[in-house]
């Protein structure tokens, strides 16, 4: 989601401008700025203030509730030598903070006291992988922050980038996989599955829903490792499909008849109904397919 900046002063313009191109944010200024700053945190939308850490606390305090829901939250000072994330700094605000002080050639304040050891938190992975089980990292991070290491059952090279201890006793379990079926302790979800589909005009999306989770279960994979839904592009307007790709957080990947005919000699089950329906014998194999290997055909 684009963040707002907000600035509240003439002096504040520049620095709002130059954050605003570097991440893509609008600009809300003076009197906009504060009648629209309820709205966009009820959002979720991500805020950065060019202005005192105060003038945001005492705008947004008759709103803060619950913290897993509650968007970043930053102030820059309006020279941008200063970055403070005031909340969200596991949503997202740390990283921001980061990106914008090296952006403008300050310094992000950050006070969380995982990152005042670690690059991130655990509750905060970097973009391609999902944390399953939220709860459990705040008692994760609590050890590791007394001393202990962790136990790693996957591939998660950032951890270790990141400066957290990794040992083969370690008393932290954290596991990264796409099976549904994981151990005790800390769950990351590599998004590598692509789901091909292709269905019929006017399908409803529940049936497409329906049979997409069947279909995960039954292969014992996540649905949270889904990275996206691929099909032919001649069904780019069908609804059904772009619900579906809504209903998993996921992004809609669309190929043409050339680009799926690539994949003919790696199809499983080609089918001629298909081939003489568009002209290639696959939809929903061949557009996993070109993700990589085939899991389910």
């Amino acid at each position: 989601m684009r963040p707002a900046i907000l600035t509240f002063a003439a002096s504040g313009a520049e620095t709002a401008r130059r954050i605003a191109l570097a991440t893509g944010g609008i600009v809300h200024a003076s009197d906009d700025a504060k009648a629209a700053l309820p709205r966009l945190f009820r959002e979720g939308r991500p805020i950065i203030g060019i202005c005192a850490a105060g003038i945001l606390i005492r705008l947004l305090a008759p709103l803060l509730g619950d913290k897993y829901a509650e968007p970043p939250v930053l102030a820059v000072s309006q020279d941008g030598r200063h970055v403070v994330p005031l909340l969200g700094g596991h949503r997202g605000a740390n990283r921001l903070a980061r990106e914008i002080a090296e952006m403008l050639g300050g310094e992000a304040a950050l006070t969380t006291a995982s990152d005042s050891r670690f690059a991130f938190g655990l509750d905060e992975p970097p973009e391609g992988f999902v944390l399953e089980n939220l709860a459990e990292a705040k008692p994760a991070m609590a050890a590791l922050l007394a001393g202990a290491s962790i136990s790693l059952d996957g591939e998660a090279p950032w951890l270790g980038d990141a400066g957290y201890p990794i040992a083969a006793d370690g008393e932290v379990k954290i596991a990264v996989t796409g099976r549904a079926e994981a151990g005790p302790g800390l769950v990351y979800r590599p998004k590598l599955l692509v789901a091909g589909i292709g269905c019929e005009r006017g399908t409803p999306p529940a049936e497409i829903m329906a049979l997409l989770t069947e279909t995960l279960a039954e292969a014992g994979l996540s649905p949270l490792a889904l990275a996206a839904i691929a099909t032919a592009e001649i069904k780019a307007d069908e609804p059904a499909l772009h619900e579906v790709a809504a209903h998993f957080g996921v992004p809609l990947r669309l190929f043409s008849v050339a680009e799926l005919d690539a994949e003919r000699g790696r199809l499983a089950t080609p089918s001629a109904v298909v081939e003489a329906e568009i002209g290639t014998p696959s939809v929903a194999e061949a557009a996993a397919l070109k993700a990589g290997e085939l899991l389910v055909p």
